[in-house]
């Protein structure tokens, strides 16, 4: 039986915790952009680039200057996956579009427990079904609040969730895997290189009007870089989390994202909701505890288990050591015993001719007394 100490390890409070911090900066950037919104703003790729330019910058200065070898390249998915998903909201309901978002949590368990041969014990099983238990009262309470709106072709709709919530979690497990594997800080590099050339492209096609239009003041900049801070912060600590709890950590910890907006929204716009959404944020916080509990005993018992095989291979080795050294005892006990035998040969066929000899010379000796 866990104890409460076992369970509360610092992993697990360090994880919690910047999932929740990462959680609270997606949900800044849905604020950010709302913002933007309103003023009639409305340049998405734009906020993007500089966030990337921002890490090409910083991330990039401190490759160069520790003179790092370039070893690996990420294949940058999320962009294909905002596309599909902001694209679903044109012909599916809210309500589907966030169900259906849901299937990149068990696409993330299939990836690294196939990849990356990640394990997950009941334990685990277990938060992840009550967090996406919490994350489907939000949507009946949507539901029930009267989101009911179909949309012009939900198969398509449907569809195109489906494939961005997979792309999602192809980047997370291919993120995960080089962060395991290569260094974070060329990690982030690459990933603002291409990010910002790919966004500026896009910008120079699709934006560049909408970017001359825009008329800056204090109430417009403060949101447009604000939002790209808040992606810089992300993109820093979504490696660290990575690293520490896996990808599911992160994606279930982004489910509270939505519930931290209704939460301002309450106390700074004072606005009602439904009270399921109270009973979702405490169910996906409970899936978050049970998922990411007890991490140093299971830390412990592949510790001890990697202790015994190693354990296991020497014993192994050093019984393959005494069979070696009892089959050359073996060998030697016979050379020698070969070696005796021999030896009382020659001595006794040594006996036999002195006494043949022996008898010769008697019988010489009798002759002549004769």
């Amino acid at each position: 039986m866990m104890s409460l100490k076992q369970f509360w390890t610092k992993k697990t409070l360090v994880g919690l915790g910047l999932g929740q911090f990462l959680s609270l900066l997606i949900t800044s950037t849905g604020f950010s952009s709302s913002e933007l919104s309103n003023r009639g703003i409305n340049a998405p790729t734009s906020q993007s680039f500089l966030n990337y330019a921002l890490l090409t910058v910083v991330y990039g200065s401190v490759m160069l200057y520790k003179r790092q070898a370039l070893k690996d390249r990420l294949l940058n998915s999320t962009k294909f996956t905002s596309c599909a998903v902001v694209k679903a909201y044109q012909y599916t309901s809210i309500t589907s579009v966030m169900l259906l978002d849901c299937w990149s949590i068990p696409s993330v368990m299939l990836l690294t427990f196939i990849f990356l041969k990640t394990k997950y014990r009941f334990r685990k099983r277990a938060g992840v079904i009550v967090c996406v238990a919490g994350l489907v009262m939000v949507i009946f309470s949507d539901v029930h609040a009267g989101d009911r709106s179909g949309g012009r072709d939900a198969r398509k709709g449907d569809l195109l969730v489906i494939a961005g919530a997979t792309l999602y979690a192809i980047s997370n497990v291919s993120e995960e895997f080089l962060v395991k594997n290569a260094n974070r800080v060329e990690l982030m590099s690459f990933l603002g290189l291409f990010g910002a050339i790919i966004s500026a492209i896009q910008i120079s096609i699709i934006e560049h009007n909408e970017l001359k239009s825009i008329h800056w003041t204090a109430g417009a900049a403060f949101p447009f870089f604000g939002f790209s801070l808040a992606m810089f912060l992300f993109y820093s600590f979504v490696p660290v989390l990575l690293k520490m709890s896996g990808s599911t950590m992160l994606n279930l910890s982004l489910l509270t994202s939505d519930m931290w907006a209704v939460i301002i929204r309450i106390f700074a716009y004072h606005e009602k909701v439904d009270w399921m959404y109270f009973l979702a944020f405490a169910a996906v916080a409970v899936g978050l505890v049970i998922y990411s509990g007890g991490d140093k005993e299971e830390d412990q018992h592949q510790c001890i288990a990697g202790v015994g095989d190693e354990d296991a291979g020497r014993s192994k080795y050093f019984d393959e050591e005494a069979d070696f050294d009892n089959i050359n005892r073996g060998a030697i006990a016979g050379s020698s015993k070969t070696g005796d035998t021999s030896k009382h040969d020659c001595i006794t066929s040594g006996e036999r001719s002195e006494t043949i000899e022996n008898k010769n010379i008697g019988k010489e000796v009798q002759g002549k007394k004769s």
